[in-house]
């Protein structure tokens, strides 16, 4: 106690000196000197080794920081490079969903001009089949016939004009659904925009992970650790990305499902009207056939009728000449008869020659009288036989007039093999509208 006290005035004496405050004259002892120079090598040494630790630490401390900080900067480079990768990924997915959009707005549209062309397509068939059922109505007397050749052209009628509704409806119903492209082209939009953002973020991301602690352009930046308004996480970022391109494949399913419905609308159609074309195509030529038959077989009746008309006239002459040959024979009979009625008394006798004149007589009336009827029979058979000719004659006009008909007809039709159902070379198309003006055709 009494040492530590000592120690201490000591302490304060020599502090006094040092600030030039000591009495002069004031005496320490030895003891006192040895104490204050040990204090002050103690002292010393406790510096130094506070020194020595501080140091030790501040090494310690530098590793540690510059490790941390190399490690820090590797990682938020890493997690660039990851975020850059990630942005890339969605960069691609959102590219490849626009091209994809762009091609079904452009199909959407092919589409819908396609269905058009084909309800144009429609007009030329339907005028074809329309004017070969005029034409048809131009056959006289009994060969105007409900044969099935008029049945296949009505059927071919109703056909083309349920195509052409059917049509005239996915048109209408395409009409009705433009919403789809303008859906599209809203989902084409949103994929353009968020397609941008990403690029000008990787553009940034890509920006800091080529700057180093070297670049001329780093600098402190006041509050960078700040929020800015409008942060996302990375869930609301991948998320909404995955929305905009979920919500185009959605637009583009539902333009896939319509234009489906088109292309089978039109191809049923197109295969239906085919087949309907081909089957009366085939009635026209079986019914010209069989009117080329009943052409021929009318010709050939006429021409044999003809023959027996010549062969009956000529009999009817004949009948005449001898008809008119018996007149002779009666004459000398009946004046014979006459002449031997003059004779006197008992001359007048009826003998065999008297017998002989009146048989001759009666056999010659008898004659001409079969005469006479065959030639009334002749000339009767005669008159019906150039009555029927006659009207084999019309009969035969108005085969060939309906004969010329059909193969008019298939001329006609002819026009349909450059009027492809699908394909019209003209630019002209529908246009889009909610209207169906349609052929109306009253069928009996």
């Amino acid at each position: 106690m009494y040492s530590r006290e000592r120690g201490q005035r000591m302490h304060s004496e020599h502090e006094s000196v040092e600030h030039g405050s000591a009495k002069p004259g004031l005496r320490y002892s030895v003891s006192d000197w040895d104490t204050s120079n040990k204090q002050i090598s103690d002292t010393a040494e406790h510096r130094r080794h506070m020194s020595h630790m501080t140091r030790q630490e501040g090494r310690a401390l530098r590793n540690e920081t510059t490790s941390k900080t190399n490690w820090d900067k590797s990682d938020s480079s890493r997690r660039l490079s990851d975020r850059i990768w990630d942005i890339s990924r969605w960069r691609e997915t959102l590219e490849s969903c626009i091209q994809e959009v762009e091609k079904e707005m452009d199909a959407l549209t092919l589409g819908k001009e396609e269905t058009e062309r084909a309800l144009t397509a429609t007009a030329v068939p339907l005028e074809v089949t329309v004017e070969c059922l005029i034409l048809r109505e131009g056959r006289r007397g009994n060969e105007l016939v409900s044969d099935p050749v008029e049945a296949q052209l009505k059927k071919e009628v109703e056909m083309i004009d349920g195509a052409q509704r059917m049509l005239q409806q996915r048109i209408d119903k395409a009409f009705e659904q433009l919403h789809l492209l303008f859906l599209l082209q809203v989902s084409r939009q949103q994929l353009t925009h968020d397609l941008q953002n990403k690029i000008e973020a990787q553009d940034i991301d890509l920006s800091c992970l080529s700057i180093t602690v070297t670049s001329p352009k780093i600098s402190l930046k006041p509050n960078p650790l700040r929020i800015p308004i409008g942060s996302t996480t990375p869930q609301q970022w991948e998320q909404f990305s995955q929305y905009n391109v979920a919500r185009a494949q959605e637009e583009m399913q539902a333009s896939l499902q319509l234009r489906e419905d088109m292309s089978v609308t039109r191809v049923q159609l197109q295969n239906e009207l085919d087949a309907q074309r081909i089957a009366t195509v085939f009635a026209i030529r079986k019914r010209t056939h069989h009117l080329e038959q009943a052409r021929d077989e009318a010709q050939w009746q006429m021409k044999i009728s003809q023959d027996e008309i010549s062969d009956m006239e000529r009999d009817i002459r004949s009948l005449e000449d001898d008809l008119q040959a018996k007149m002779a024979p009666l004459k000398l009979v009946h004046t014979r008869l006459e002449n031997r009625t003059k004779r006197p008394g008992v001359d007048l006798c009826r003998d065999e020659v008297q017998y002989g004149l009146v048989d001759e007589a009666n056999q010659l009336e008898a004659t001409i009288l079969a005469l006479k009827q065959k030639l009334a029979q002749a000339q009767y058979a005669l008159q019906a036989l150039q009555l029927h000719q006659a009207h084999m004659g019309e009969d035969l006009s108005r085969k060939k007039d309906a004969l010329s008909l059909e193969q008019r007809s298939l001329e006609t039709r002819g026009r349909l093999a450059s009027a492809a159902f699908t394909d019209v070379s003209s630019g002209a198309v529908v246009p889009l509208t909610n209207s169906s003006g349609r052929h109306n055709l009253e069928l009996a």
